[in-house]
């Protein structure tokens, strides 16, 4: 994209600045104002496109398909998966990436175009667009729109916070502090105040990750300095009144001056501008303002748990057909449990509730993220229609086991002491093991080259885009004897 705008280059107000305060502090007659029913118009100045509405019957789309994409790629919950889809459509479309120089944009700051590689802000516009955004990166609007049309269709993925917590103990133990220290993951939460110390080393990964990975601000007291001895108590998140996204409009096109500016709001008869630092925490009225935020940002947020749901909704939001979701799971551990409904506890013991109960009062903000976007996400199936859904998926994963028997061997993720072929042996880290595919020998050439696409794990196939967007230039030596012979 070419330089911002004068409008754009204002000093914008978004989730890195929200420790500012802009505005004084909200009263009840606000929140009663703001998360009431009127509450329609979300952002001044902005257009609203009509409520989604799903298209149509099972036959092909017939609207263009939508390829400016950003998908949030946040940590532990499934995400890698739905990154290998839009690998392969992307490749398979000729789509250019904004790749990062390695594997991340410089994770856990936020996102800065400039870690874009092949970003060139003073190029006149000559260089080609980027399609999609899609790699781990802590996310910062302001930034994304220097990279990306206002248009693309955002898009990211949550997980129960119990589930969460259990995968990133194991795959993060070595890499936070506060896991380290913890001999199990029942101590840990039994006790989190003992090993956990905010701004310590790697312990974003201990509390509230998802809160953390979509940019938004931490209330005063969970910013408290390391080393704290006596941090504030916990609140208690299942009392939380979230309040349920819906499917209705999203901006069309995103204005980052009227997007981080919220509406005035009327209170004691003064017109008042709201900002998540100066809300009551304790009335949820800070969570309320940043989910209404994401609201107005994010076209579809996909739900771990109803994993297969969640991409028929989006292959239905894109105008893309059901083989452009189809897929393997990718950066699944050995014993892992996605794909568990969040209600689904009454087969677990006592001990495992409690745990569950605990985790996701520890991750507080996580899980009102996880339940609004729970809302969100059965309100667009009602839309949708639960039968049709369910054909849906039913066909989604028919034709994902046709892929695995014909493509793999055992017809599954194996473990990778089985995986001998470098390109698709997954990156290992952590306390389990990662499963990766063996491809069945014997596959005709064409198959042979699916087969491979749908095996590889995500860091051998951003390598393969990255070769395939940057050739190496190979430099000839010059025959000076050849040049200046007579």
């Amino acid at each position: 994209m070419g330089p911002l705008s004068p409008t754009r280059t204002r000093r914008l107000w978004g989730p890195r600045s929200l420790g500012v305060a802009l505005g004084v502090f909200m009263t009840i007659g606000f929140a009663l104002q703001l998360w009431g029913g009127p509450f329609q118009r979300r952002l001044p100045g902005l257009q609203l496109r009509q409520p989604w509405v799903p298209s149509p019957g099972p036959a092909l789309p017939s609207c263009p398909p939508r390829q400016r994409l950003v998908f949030l790629k946040t940590h532990k919950s499934g995400s890698s998966s739905v990154l290998s889809l839009l690998h392969r459509y992307g490749d398979r479309h000729g789509l250019r990436f904004a790749l990062p120089a390695r594997y991340q944009f410089g994770y856990p700051r936020l996102f800065q175009a400039s870690r874009v590689k092949g970003y060139h802000p003073e190029g006149g516009g000559t260089q080609p667009p980027f399609d999609i955004l899609c790699h781990h990166m802590r996310f910062n609007l302001k930034e994304v729109l220097q990279v990306m049309p206002s248009d693309s269709f955002f898009f990211s993925i949550v997980r129960d916070p119990a589930a969460l917590a259990r995968s990133a103990f194991s795959y993060y133990k070595s890499t936070s502090s506060a896991f380290r220290k913890a001999p199990s993951l029942a101590a840990f939460l039994a006790n989190p105040r003992a090993f956990y110390r905010p701004g310590a080393r790697g312990d974003h990964y201990a509390r509230n990750l998802l809160w953390f990975d979509f940019g938004l601000p931490f209330p005063p007291e969970m910013r408290t300095k390391r080393g704290n001895p006596h941090p504030p108590r916990d609140l208690n998140p299942p009392q939380l009144r979230v309040l349920p996204s819906g499917a209705g409009p999203r901006v069309h096109t995103l204005d980052p001056n009227a997007l981080f500016h919220p509406a005035p709001t009327a209170a004691d008869g003064h017109s008042q501008t709201s900002s998540p630092i100066t809300l009551d925490l304790g009335s949820s009225s800070f969570i309320q303002w940043s989910l209404a935020w994401l609201d107005s940002v994010f076209d579809l947020v996909l739900v771990a748990e109803y994993f297969d749901e969640s991409l028929v909704l989006l292959a239905d939001a894109l105008c893309w057909g059901l083989d452009d979701v189809v897929g393997f799971m990718h950066n699944a551990q050995a014993g892992s449990e996605q794909g568990t409904s969040a209600g689904s506890n009454g087969g677990l013991t006592a001990e495992k509730r409690h745990l569950t109960a605990r985790a996701r009062a520890w991750n507080n903000l996580d899980w009102a993220l996880y339940v609004h976007f729970n809302h969100s996400l059965w309100a667009r199936i009602k839309q949708y229609g639960q039968s049709r859904l369910e054909s849906a998926v039913a066909e989604l994963r028919a034709r994902r086991e046709a892929l695995a028997k014909h493509c793999l061997v055992g017809g599954e993720a194996l473990d990778p002491k089985y995986i001998t072929d470098q390109r698709f042996r997954p990156f290992q880290f952590g306390s389990g093991k990662v499963l990766g595919y063996v491809l069945q020998s014997g596959l005709s050439l064409h198959d042979q080259k699916e087969c491979e696409l749908l095996a590889t794990p995500e860091l051998q196939y951003k390598d393969k885009l990255d070769a395939k967007q940057f050739p190496p230039t190979v430099t000839l030596p010059l025959k000076t004897s050849r040049l200046f012979s007579p």
